[in-house]
């Protein structure tokens, strides 16, 4: 066994790590766009939302006026015995210049009351777009990560999951059972069940 990392090192440890960049932003930004009536002192502990927005769609530009993010949905709750805002068909667009653009689509998320997570679930997918140009060192085309449960806490850039995970890009595809991201650390653990397949010709240069 040598020190050199393989390619299939490398694609696990980098492929994912690219998409969380992206979702860090994520748990402020929702909490901006649907900010709840401040809560009733009035004795209500019942889990029944007091506001609700549907087929809804909200949006961030920069200063030049060019979208950065976007959420759109079909429902979002709020629940005031807990503070958390619930998600129907949640779908997220993340956008960075001379970046490519990371979505999230899912059946449903949960944002918690702190504002500290945001879980995703049933149907989560994650995709990096295709890199413009396909930069040296980078595989150009998208790279794309599905599960049925994805668990983001942004603040510590972390992501894990204790479902099967699919992932995949240009170079290859890798399925697993269960997995922890570490963002700032740009590490991708999959816990069990590790298999997949590469073709090295298409492997960065």
């Amino acid at each position: 066994m040598t020190a050199a990392r393989s390619p299939f090192d490398r694609f696990i440890a980098w492929s994912p790590a690219l998409l969380l960049g992206a979702l860090a932003a994520l748990t402020w930004w929702l909490d901006a766009q649907i900010q709840p009536p401040t809560p009733r002192l009035d004795g209500a502990s019942r889990h029944d939302p007091d506001l609700f927005v549907e087929d809804f769609r909200a949006v961030t530009f920069d200063a030049d006026g060019r979208i950065r993010q976007s959420l759109a949905g079909r429902r979002a709750e709020h629940f005031p015995d807990d503070n958390t805002i619930a998600f129907t068909a949640p779908s997220v667009a993340l956008t960075t210049p001379g970046e490519p653009t990371v979505t999230l689509t899912a059946d449903a998320g949960t944002l918690s009351g702190d504002r500290e997570r945001i879980t995703f679930y049933g149907n989560v997918r994650a995709q990096r777009a295709a890199a413009p140009g396909g930069a040296k060192g980078t595989a150009a085309g998208p790279v794309t990560l599905t599960t049925e449960l994805l668990r983001v806490t942004p603040k510590t850039g972390r992501a894990e999951t204790d479902r099967a995970v699919t992932i995949e890009e240009p170079r290859g595809i890798i399925r697993g059972v269960g997995m922890d991201l570490d963002n700032q650390a740009r590490t991708v653990k999959l816990r069990s069940q590790v298999r997949g397949t590469m073709n090295p010709d298409r492997a960065p240069q």
